[in-house]
């Protein structure tokens, strides 16, 4: 077996579904990859779904279960119980386009990497959220240039674990993800580069990813990357950049001005500048998503996201200084009802 994809899941059984659908349409010999479902204390019926699993294209699926440990042991499991040459790991959220495992295989033949990853987007299908969502999680002023395309990348590309592969010499030489609920990719991305191996972006082995699928949920995905930027930091210097900072500032900025504005020699005019700056990225996210998307409803829900994306990752950032601060050793963000 040449690859071994390792799904990790909790509680996800319409997800897998879908997934497993887009599959089903993978350009790719069955006898050279299989499917390693790995779930995490699962109780939405994930098991029985995949035990009666009938692929109609001869898809090798296994499934392995495990007391919920958190994603990192669970997709850590599925490589301890797989001998393929590589892993890859994809999020349940995700779908494949049908050449995506041959894009991989082509790159691999003719560039060889030890650690790799590819790039996310939406599905035609997707909703106008999920679509601005996308905008917000790609776009420069969204990430400052920190997501996986060629045009983003600068001095080195983190793969992530929503589409990430890595051979058996990695895995056997450095072990697995580390315990972090939220960034633990990263700390293992960062871990590979300090031992010497070659990673690379494969720019056109995108998926499509669903990642958050209301307002609220998004929101608690970006502060937890706030938080989980701190904690990376503590770990990696290089993984704490001026750029990191910049929702957090804007934020603290913020709420000074609110703070200094009732006091005579506050210049009142500052906050048409703000103001002024405010509409001006607003506008500018509006008419990138409509020239990406033609979709009035997207453009206007990706103002809402990208706002939502800045807040929420500077809120995020702050708590994690500020258990840092207080001596807390692990910074954290939301735990319970994550998902809701």
């Amino acid at each position: 077996m040449k690859y071994s994809i390792i799904i990790a899941t909790f509680n996800r059984l319409e997800e897998i579904k879908e997934l497993l659908a887009s599959a089903e349409e993978l350009d790719f010999e069955r006898g050279q990859f299989e499917f390693v479902i790995t779930d995490d204390g699962s109780m939405d019926g994930t098991k029985d779904f995949i035990q009666g699993y009938q692929s109609k294209s001869g898809l090798n699926i296994r499934y392995l279960h495990q007391q919920n440990k958190g994603p990192g042991e669970a997709r850590n499991f599925g490589m301890r119980e797989s001998s393929s040459d590589y892993f890859i790991f994809v999020d349940s959220d995700c779908m494949f386009p049908p050449e995506w495992l041959r894009t991989i295989d082509n790159h691999l033949a003719q560039q060889p990497l030890d650690a790799f990853g590819g790039p996310d987007t939406c599905h035609e299908s997707f909703s106008p959220l999920l679509k601005a969502i996308n905008y917000s999680m790609t776009s420069f002023i969204g990430t400052g240039g920190t997501r996986g395309s060629k045009k983003s990348v600068q001095k080195k590309f983190y793969p992530r674990s929503f589409n990430m592969g890595i051979s058996k010499k990695v895995f056997d030489t450095i072990g697995g993800m580390g315990k972090l609920r939220h960034g633990q990719d990263m700390e293992f991305s960062a871990r590979i580069y300090r031992n010497g191996f070659k990673v690379g972006l494969i720019a056109d082995a995108f998926v499509y990813h669903k990642r958050r699928t209301s307002l609220k949920r998004f929101y608690k995905q970006i502060f937890n990357w706030g938080v989980a930027r701190v904690n990376l930091g503590r770990m990696d210097k290089q993984m704490f950049k001026p750029i990191h900072f910049i929702p957090a500032l804007m934020i603290a900025g913020f709420l000074l001005l609110v703070v200094l504005t009732p006091f005579p020699f506050f210049p009142k005019w500052l906050w048409f500048i703000i103001g002024g700056g405010l509409l001006g990225i607003a506008a500018l996210a509006f008419f990138q998503s409509l020239a990406k998307y033609k979709i009035l409803k997207t453009s206007l829900l990706s103002i809402i996201t990208l706002y939502i994306q800045i807040v929420a990752y500077g809120f995020g950032m702050w708590k994690g200084l500020f258990q840092v601060w207080t001596g807390k050793k692990t910074a954290e963000g939301f735990s319970k009802n994550y998902y809701k």
